[in-house]
């Protein structure tokens, strides 16, 4: 069983969405990171399924449910600061302040 070529993948998928997510502006590009993130951690959960058992794999399904509920929350959101400001780059936003 070679499991370094899986989590060699999944380190690299998650460290591209981790620099994804501090070296960005834009709130979609952050969220699609944020998605790569969860996605190299479902790698994972399947690479090392095969050796500790089937429990790696019903993760994976909770973690692809909180990814969908989180996507359409968070594309909601999305699109109601881009309806309010007209853009979604996170430079200048300051909704949450007074005035």
């Amino acid at each position: 069983m070679l499991l370094s070529p899986a989590l060699a993948i999944s380190a690299v998928l998650f460290t591209l969405g981790v620099a994804g997510v501090l070296l960005r502006r834009n709130a979609i590009v952050i969220f699609m990171c944020v998605e790569l993130m969860l996605n190299a951690v479902n790698l994972t959960f399947v690479a090392l399924a095969q050796i500790l058992g089937m429990g790696g794999q019903v993760f994976v399904f909770f973690v692809m449910a909180v990814a969908a509920a989180e996507a359409a929350v968070g594309l909601a959101i999305i699109l109601a600061v881009y309806r309010h400001k007209q853009s979604v780059s996170l430079q200048n936003m300051n909704l949450l302040k007074d005035g």
